[in-house]
Formats: C-alpha cells, sequence, structure tokens
C-alpha cells in the first residue's frame, strides 16, 4: 500500500488560492522555480504587483485554446496541467505535463497566439501576468529577462532529449526520474507521487504505445523499481532508474 501522503500531496488545495486573494511572490514557497528567482525584494514586489491569481479550475477545463489570443504568461500554482496540440486528422500530440512553479505559454511569444491548447488535469490553479507589462518590466529588469530565457532555452532543450533512438523502457525511466526531481524541488517526496496523467497521455508524450508503457510499468514492478496503485507511485529503486535514463538526459515532461 502507498502512503496517504502519496496519494493527496498533489491537490493541496488552500483557500487563500482562490480568486481575489493576493499571495505575494515574496512569502510564495514557489518563488525560487518561478519567474522571481534570484530577484532582490524590490525587484520581486514589482512583478508580484502584476500577478492576478485565477479562479480554481477542475479537471478537464482548459486555460487556453489554440488559436487564443497570447494576453498574458501562466506560472501553475496547484495542480496539474497538460499542453497538447491536435492535428489536422483529429489527433492529440502531448507537449509536456506542467508542474507548479513551471510556466505555460511562452510558446506564443512570437505568434501573438497560442499553437497548443493546455488543460487542467486535477484541481488547479495559476497565477497569471500580462505579457505586455512584464516584458516591459524585464527590459528594467535584467535578472527577470534572463530568467525567461533560461525557462524557454530548457523548455527547447527538454524537447530535444526525446528526439534520439532510447528505448522505451530508457524513456520511461527518464520520465519518472524527471518527475521523481522536479516533485523534489516543490518540498515533495521524490520517492512517492501521484501520476496525474493517464498511461495514454504518458505514451503519448515519449511517443510509444499505450500498450507499450503498460507492459513496462509491468515490468518495472516485477523487477522491484517501481510499485503502483492506480495513479499512484512508488520509486523503489530510484539508483536502477536513473541509470537506466542517463542516455536520454534529463527531460521536462
Amino acid at each position: 500500500m502507498l502512503s496517504q501522503a502519496a496519494r493527496t500531496h498533489d491537490v493541496r488545495v488552500n483557500p487563500a488560492f482562490h480568486s481575489g486573494q493576493h499571495l505575494a511572490c515574496s512569502t510564495c514557497s514557489l518563488a525560487e522555480l518561478c519567474l522571481p528567482m534570484g530577484l532582490n525584494h524590490d525587484d520581486m514586489q514589482r512583478v508580484d504587483d502584476l500577478v492576478e491569481r485565477s479562479e480554481l479550475m477542475h479537471e478537464g477545463e482548459h486555460l487556453f485554446r489554440i488559436g487564443d489570443r497570447f494576453k498574458r504568461v501562466y506560472a501553475v500554482r496547484v495542480g496539474t496541467y497538460k499542453s497538447y496540440t491536435v492535428d489536422s486528422e483529429g489527433r492529440e500530440h502531448v507537449l509536456g505535463f506542467h508542474l507548479p512553479g513551471e510556466l505555460i505559454g511562452l510558446d506564443a511569444i512570437h505568434s501573438g497566439v497560442h499553437r497548443s491548447n493546455a488543460v487542467a488535469l486535477d484541481t488547479a490553479t495559476v497565477c497569471m501576468l500580462s505579457y505586455e507589462a512584464l516584458d516591459k518590466l524585464a527590459g528594467e529588469i535584467s535578472g527577470l529577462r534572463t530568467q525567461m530565457f533560461k525557462l524557454m532555452s530548457k523548455d527547447i532543450s527538454d524537447a530535444a532529449a526525446l528526439a534520439g533512438d532510447f528505448t522505451a523502457e530508457e524513456r520511461i525511466a527518464a520520465f519518472l526520474t524527471s518527475l521523481s526531481k522536479r516533485y523534489h524541488l516543490r518540498g515533495f517526496s521524490p520517492l512517492e507521487f501521484n501520476l496525474t496523467m493517464s498511461r495514454r497521455d504518458i505514451a503519448n508524450f515519449l511517443r510509444l504505445a499505450p500498450e507499450t508503457v503498460s507492459r513496462v510499468f509491468a515490468r518495472f514492478e516485477k523487477d522491484k523499481l517501481i510499485a503502483v496503485e492506480r495513479r499512484s507511485l512508488r520509486i523503489t529503486a530510484l539508483t536502477k532508474l536513473l541509470d537506466m535514463a542517463h542516455c536520454v538526459g534529463e527531460i521536462h515532461a
């Protein structure tokens, strides 16, 4: 049995997250993962003045859709979002999964319209920043622009990480160890967490068949690398998974 912490840690909803309540960036536990990272107190206050808090969203609700005008940059505050596109034949292509402290929507800067959809995978909320105001502020605060470039660069390098000819086991090991690291950075257990995304979504993101993902998960369980109970997952041999994933490198997922 997985611990209760593993079942519930990704949906901790504080009443202060509701729209209309203000939570300063300077007191936010995610500040070191988000845009304010590395800013001094005065500059952080200037960013904080731009932040709006969204209403709570529920599973299946969209933050934005393809073709929507690009107006804001979104920073995940609670929950998980999935970004995806849909091709001309109606097939979905998962681009990534976004955890608290991570930005969504930066890919729309060039075109001025969103080229992907973003949907909540569970109870979720975001911080919203006007891109026009943020861009102006970034011209005045060098550290803010640097941080934006770093985040965009990471998205590019992460997308390239899966481009190689890797095995299904290597891809899934890299995916799980990446989630482990990201949850750990957010103060959660790196060994026990919920997979808010479906096996089909994981397969789509990793460019694998759903049955392949199910088969590899079963093999990892048999080899005592992981333990799975519905969407709750416990990593029981992190070192072995890391060894298996090393050739892929770090992926953002």
